[in-house]
């Protein structure tokens, strides 16, 4: 991941969150856009919309307390809730007033919480393939979930081979091996393999459950985004979420899976550009 480093530092309650901010000054020019990310991920999914938007808007990224480059320790609160409270945090850290914010997977669940539960304001949001609707889960990810512990004493290279075979799984026409290689290397050192199967032990589906009877409440400007061959969260839920959001607007992209970033970034950046742009 050495062409994807976050040069900045938030301490939060959960640890310590890295962050960057790329383009030009906020301070003028088009509205600053938060891009989320999901799991098992990090900011790097986002590395080419994040360029791409950047031409022309500041855009925001972070990995999460127990993802990517913040900070990975035992006993760590890396729940659903706990990212919820955290990013309504950073909202106020980075002084931003009603960004744009676009959310994938997990993140998805994070903004809105944020949004639903924490007084987080947007002036639009995306979101992406996102976790928001019950039930949630594949079979492994349960698996793991009800046996954490067990998985933990995996030797270091079963445990590489579970976490390369889990992310290619996503759907879609499969992903390069240099990203692969990226997206499975946090969780194989030392503090790596123990926050793996942390944040799928602390996946609960009451986070969601809190909030999905609360969708009709959202007012934003809302664009869904799926990727039609999502073996994670099938494209049914895209249809079913479409009508729980007033208003909200919904983009299939035909042939990419869970990680639409990584399977048509051209597609997905076309289209967040258009909807950011409607929202100035």
């Amino acid at each position: 991941m050495s062409d994807w480093e976050l040069t900045r530092t938030f301490a939060s309650s959960a640890g310590e969150v890295r962050w960057d901010r790329l383009g030009p000054d906020g301070s003028a020019g088009a509205r600053p856009v938060v891009l989320l990310h999901g799991t098992p991920w990090s900011s790097y999914t986002w590395r080419a919309v994040a360029r791409a938007l950047a031409r022309r808007r500041t855009v925001y990224v972070w990995d999460m307390p127990g993802y990517g480059q913040s900070e990975k320790a035992a006993g760590q609160d890396v729940s659903l809730g706990a990212q919820g409270r955290i990013f309504a945090q950073l909202l106020t850290h980075w002084q931003l007033d009603g960004p744009l914010v676009v959310a994938h997977d997990f993140g998805g669940a994070v903004a809105l919480r944020a949004h639903l539960l924490h007084g987080a304001a947007y002036r639009a949001l995306a979101l992406v393939d996102p976790v928001a609707l019950a039930p949630w889960g594949s079979p492994f990810f349960r698996l793991v979930r009800d046996n954490a512990p067990v998985f933990e004493q995996l030797p270091a290279a079963l445990h590489t081979a579970l976490v390369r075979e889990y992310i290619t799984t996503t759907g879609g026409p499969g992903l390069h091996p240099a990203v692969l290689d990226a997206l499975v290397a946090p969780w194989t050192d030392d503090a790596g393999r123990p926050a793996f199967y942390r944040q799928i032990a602390q996946a609960d589906q009451r986070y969601t459950d809190e909030i999905q009877p609360r969708y009709g409440e959202i007012a934003l400007p809302t664009l869904l985004c799926w990727g039609t061959d999502d073996t994670w969260i099938p494209v049914a839920k895209a249809h079913e979420l479409h009508t729980l959001i007033p208003h909200a607007g919904l983009e299939l992209f035909e042939g990419a899976g869970h990680l639409v970033q990584e399977d048509a970034p051209a597609e997905l950046t076309a289209v967040l550009q258009t909807f950011l742009a409607e929202q100035e």
